[in-house]
């Protein structure tokens, strides 16, 4: 198995059809399956309504509202004030819990 020393795979957290098997539990783990969504569900530059968001994360798991609130609190996401888009964010390994909101 080949994965990058600072982030294990995420290729064992998925079915053969792409569907997450769970949102892992441990930080590092969860960490890298955030990670991966950002960089493979959404483009760099791009605004996003929250229906987008929600249809991209539901093909992917069930609970979608936990991976998108995972996301933000993550700083993978950013979130404007009034809920209303979503931007893909650019981590400069921002600490967990760190919230990045955009006017």
């Amino acid at each position: 198995m080949t994965s990058h020393p600072s982030s294990p795979s995420v290729a064992d957290l998925f079915y053969a059809d792409g569907r997450l098997k769970a949102v892992p539990r441990r930080a590092a783990r969860r960490e890298a399956l955030l990670a991966h969504l950002a960089a493979t569900l959404f483009e760099d530059g791009r605004a996003y309504r929250e229906p987008e968001v929600n249809e991209a994360l539901k093909g992917v798991h069930e609970d979608f509202p936990a991976l998108r609130r995972h996301l933000v609190t993550g700083g993978f996401l950013s979130r404007t004030k009034d809920g209303g888009a979503y931007r893909r964010q650019q981590r400069t390994d921002a600490p967990g819990g760190a919230t990045t909101a955009v006017a």
